[in-house]
């Protein structure tokens, strides 16, 4: 177990490590000078002021040495704007991406797992079709399309909900129903490939044979164990519900870490960029954690193998 706890944790400073180093010469990239973009009026003497008090002096190894050393002790630093800790305004917006994220995941999963079992099992075939054109639409759309249709129709045609911002439950709903599209076009696949793939297994076969009613042999073994290649595929979503975060929250101006990354991109402000994308890989790689150690709950077999 403390070699496992081990492992983890090496492989999750490793991914740090590489996902701060890739942002940090991607930021690096983005054509103009943040010093350039604050002073209005620069002159070389202002330049190179400000150069020194926001550390962006020196070569570019030295700044990227600097910056693993304010990382390997948790100092995201400054904004480059209005001088604030990074760390801090992450913070403030945090709740609301994870409010957000949460939200999407209530939609997305009960409906994906009526969907999913009634395309498979149900007697009617109406509910296969629904299944298979709900994961077409969220598989080909792109989710902008989504978000602006259901803006025009929910918002502007029916009136039923706020067009952007934030302030109430009302605000919540559009940008949830558009992010969590994509994933339950696919969980919906899945939950329907896996239920039809146990329910052929051979001891299903021999439950039914002893007499099990249908829905004993469903409950006790078809949708427990069709349960772990979904678990895996919304660990695995997890990450793809953060960065489709930054459209949703760009479109309807919900005040998540989406919203803050993508104004922190076009003011160029390094120190934000590289805290913020820094902070969802830790939440994908923390989700993948919870779904790593939700297996053995649901699968005896795999807490026996951990255990030899």
């Amino acid at each position: 177990m403390t070699g496992r706890l081990l492992k983890n944790a090496g492989q999750f400073l490793l991914f740090i490590w590489a996902a701060g180093s890739l942002t940090f010469l991607l930021v690096r990239s983005i054509p103009g000078d943040p010093v350039l973009a604050i002073l209005r009026q620069p002159r070389s003497e202002d330049v190179r002021r400000l150069q020194r008090t926001l550390q962006l002096e020196g070569p570019l190894g030295t700044q990227y040495i600097r910056f693993l050393g304010r990382l390997a002790v948790l100092d995201l630093g400054n904004s480059l704007i209005d001088d604030r800790p990074v760390l801090r305004t992450i913070l403030a917006y945090l709740p609301n991406t994870l409010l957000l994220a949460m939200a999407a995941l209530a939609f997305t999963v009960p409906l994906s797992l009526l969907l999913g079992f009634q395309s498979a099992f149900g007697k009617s075939r109406i509910w296969e079709v629904l299944g298979i054109g709900f994961s077409a639409v969220g598989l080909a759309v792109p989710v902008f399309l989504i978000g602006l249709f259901f803006v025009l129709v929910f918002a502007v045609g029916l009136k039923l909900f706020p067009v952007s911002g934030s302030g109430g439950a009302a605000f919540l709903v559009l940008p949830a129903l558009t992010l969590g599209m994509t994933l339950g076009a696919t969980l919906t696949r899945m939950v329907r490939a896996a239920l039809l793939a146990e329910s052929q297994r051979p001891y299903v076969l021999l439950a039914r044979a002893k007499g099990l009613s249908p829905t004993q042999v469903f409950r006790r073994h078809v949708f427990r164990n069709a349960l772990l290649p979904v678990i895996t595929l919304v660990g695995l979503q997890a990450g793809a519900l953060f960065s489709g975060a930054i459209i949703v929250e760009s479109l309807f101006s919900w005040p998540g870490t989406g919203t803050l990354l993508v104004t922190a991109v076009r003011q160029r402000d390094y120190p934000m960029v590289q805290g913020t994308v820094l902070l969802m890989a830790a939440l994908y790689l923390m989700a993948n954690t919870l779904v790593d150690l939700a297996y053995p709950l649901l699968d005896p077999r795999i807490r026996h193998d951990r255990n030899r």
